[in-house]
């Protein structure tokens, strides 16, 4: 069963999303909004998904504040956060990711059509610079997803919180959604091949203000939150 579930996803992923890549492109030179590209993610992640066999349940959706940007913080379990993450979340938002990411073929150019965020960590003046222009779009009402860990976990634990993301978050000013996903680092093994079925969970938290609080108390907050509901 694996092995048919890994040819179908590797098989069928690569033109869906070649597929999905052609119709941004369009709709980008048609001055396609930001909402355009989000439902056009949104339902990549949910083929992907589909492809994948994965059985997403979604939970806390009353947590997300409406009609302003927030930012979703999450923990990283595997590469199949992506699109659960693009599916589960029902607002148009953005992906804060490091740079080199954009440079990736297909996917990395996907990611500059629909306007997602990139963020330098290599050099300290230009990672400041990056995240005050990151700083500057949330502010203007774009809400965007972030993983604070950096990189995806090899167990169940989560990793220690970057600075970047809190300083990010307080820098902008808006609440802060904690998210927590369950289930994606069973699919595809950092560094694996084969593709196994799962049942995923992304559940939201509820929001807090960053707003006048400290750096280090909110990634407190967000990381006790975080751990409560991974149980």
């Amino acid at each position: 069963m694996a092995f048919f579930r890994t040819l179908l996803v590797w098989g069928a992923g690569l033109p869906v999303t070649a597929f999905f890549f052609v119709l941004m492109l369009i709709a980008y030179v048609f001055g396609c909004g930001g909402r355009c590209m989000g439902r056009l993610t949104a339902l990549w992640g949910g083929a992907i998904l589909a492809l994948a066999g994965v059985r997403l349940n979604v939970n806390g959706l009353e947590n997300i504040p409406r009609g302003r940007a927030v930012i979703f913080m999450s923990n990283h379990q595997g590469a199949f956060d992506i699109p659960a993450l693009q599916r589960a979340i029902p607002a148009d938002f953005r992906w804060v990711a490091k740079k080199s990411l954009f440079k990736t073929p297909l996917i990395g150019w996907a990611m500059s059509i629909a306007g997602h965020i990139p963020i330098e960590r290599e050099n300290a003046a230009s990672a400041f610079k990056s995240l005050e222009a990151a700083a500057d779009r949330i502010r203007r009402g774009v809400s965007v997803v972030i993983f604070p860990e950096g990189t995806r976990s090899q167990s169940d634990e989560l990793l220690p919180f970057k600075r970047g993301a809190f300083m990010l978050a307080a820098k902008s000013g808006v609440p802060v959604v904690p998210v927590a996903i369950k289930g994606t680092s069973a699919i595809l093994k950092r560094g694996g091949f084969f593709i196994t079925t799962a049942d995923v969970s992304v559940s939201f938290g509820a929001p807090f203000p960053s707003e006048g609080v400290g750096e280090k108390a909110l990634r407190t907050m967000t990381k006790d939150s975080i751990k409560k509901m991974l149980g």
